[in-house]
């Protein structure tokens, strides 16, 4: 019939444990990437919010319930807090559930191929749109920035693992690039349908790195990676035997047709350019917002950018028995940090700065009670002095900004041509 397209297929019979499988990853997964696509859009993800709300109220009852714990709700940048963990448990308790009572009430129908076209699409995009945001955050760099100079100042010793991997990407901007790309084509190819076993193998190539230096490097996006290199996979199984036929076992590969979503032409082709336009629209706000991203964190410098050595440092101690490193080095950098090195060690403070006052307010990263004041006044755009009190004692201090130090991790460039190892 003219204006239609065919899409019946012919019913196959599943295993009842494909079948059963089916059910559990087809909850599980549509709960997990709720409400994803809404996320994407402006002026709709606010009302987006309303699914996160949800969680946000029945977690932390489940910690309490069960655990007789209280946990966080806010997110602070971890993916792997405790209420990340069993916000898992809850979706696959849920999936379970919900997963027994569909197989007791549709114990008759012998497969889902609608259905499994569907969560394929569904999958495909969301897994494609992580891969192109996590894949633009790398092309401009806005994701491991340049290592700064409190950075570059600490030793290696002082770095964390999360740290040391963020100054070894950092500090390489070409390979940095070359990882987002590939990110960034593995979810492209994932859009349209015909290359989008090639987007999943790419993905599943890609995010088995990711996830091996998120677990070496105890980066905290552990249960969130090892979710897109599952979704990856899963969008591989339909195709497995075919694969292993091509790459494997040398045999003849059958052509697969796959009908259309829609039967009618007009709904297939509209479902195409929405597809294309969406894709569009995720690679160019991708792009936009790392590049603001990026724009941001060049233009925050600090007035007092440089490396400034300390030379008087006078500490009236408040008790006998006090005691203080003496400061060697401040490292200004972003106006909301700086570092204090004393001896080999680097301490790293939080920063407010009030220019108004000429007060810096010192803050500890892990005691967020502590904090100390203290006035400078700028003698010269070379000198600074300080004055104020630290851990109750009176400090007071003669800064004198250092030349530019240059660090070899950053100076020494790409050779192509290396008579020996430059392995320092």
């Amino acid at each position: 019939m003219s204006g239609t397209i065919s899409n019946e297929v012919p019913q196959q019979r599943w295993h009842p444990f494909t079948r059963t499988a089916f059910r559990f990853a087809f909850v599980y997964l549509l709960l997990f990437n709720l409400p994803f696509p809404l996320t994407v859009f402006p002026y709709v993800d606010k009302a987006a919010e309303f699914y996160n709300v949800i969680w946000n109220w029945l977690v932390p009852r489940v910690a309490r319930a069960i655990f007789h714990k209280e946990i966080s709700t806010v997110f602070n940048g971890s993916g792997d807090r405790t209420f990340d963990y069993l916000l898992v448990a809850c979706l696959l308790l849920i999936a379970l559930v919900i997963t027994v009572v569909w197989t007791l009430f549709d114990r008759k129908r012998l497969s889902y191929p609608t259905l499994q076209r569907w969560l394929h699409l569904y999958v495909r995009f969301s897994l494609g749109t992580a891969m192109i945001g996590y894949g633009a955050y790398k092309v401009i760099m806005s994701q491991f920035s340049p290592p700064t100079l409190d950075r570059l100042m600490q030793t290696y010793g002082e770095s964390s693992p999360m740290g040391l991997l963020w100054t070894f990407m950092g500090a390489s901007e070409p390979y940095t690039i070359f990882v987002g790309l590939a990110e960034m084509i593995a979810g492209i190819l994932l859009f349209p349908r015909k290359t989008s076993t090639l987007g999943a193998l790419m993905s599943i190539g890609v995010m088995s790195n990711v996830v091996a230096l998120n677990f070496s490097y105890d980066v905290p996006v552990k249960l969130y990676s090892l979710h897109l290199l599952a979704m990856a996979v899963l969008l591989v199984l339909p195709d497995l035997r075919r694969l292993a036929n091509f790459f494997i076992l040398n045999r003849p590969v059958e052509f697969v047709s796959e009908p259309p979503l829609f039967r009618r032409k007009l709904w297939h082709r509209g479902a195409l350019v929405l597809s294309s336009l969406f894709l569009i629209a995720v690679t160019g706000t991708s792009l936009y917002q790392s590049y603001a991203q990026r724009r941001d964190f060049i233009s925050q410098r600090s007035p007092f950018y440089g490396i400034w050595e300390v030379e008087e440092f006078n500490l009236k101690q408040a008790t006998p028995t006090a005691s203080a490193p003496r400061w060697q080095r401040i490292v200004f950098d972003s106006p909301r940090r700086v570092g204090v090195q004393t001896g080999t060690a680097l301490q790293r403070f939080g920063l407010q700065m009030d220019e108004e006052k000429r007060t810096l307010t010192l803050l500890k990263r892990d005691d967020p009670n502590w904090n100390t004041v203290l006035t400078y006044e700028q003698v010269s755009p070379e000198i600074i002095t300080l004055a104020g009190t630290l851990d109750g004692s009176e400090l007071s201090a003669r800064l004198h900004r250092s030349e530019n130090h240059k660090f070899l991790l950053t100076e020494r460039g790409f050779h192509w041509i290396n008579e020996a190892p430059y392995n320092r």
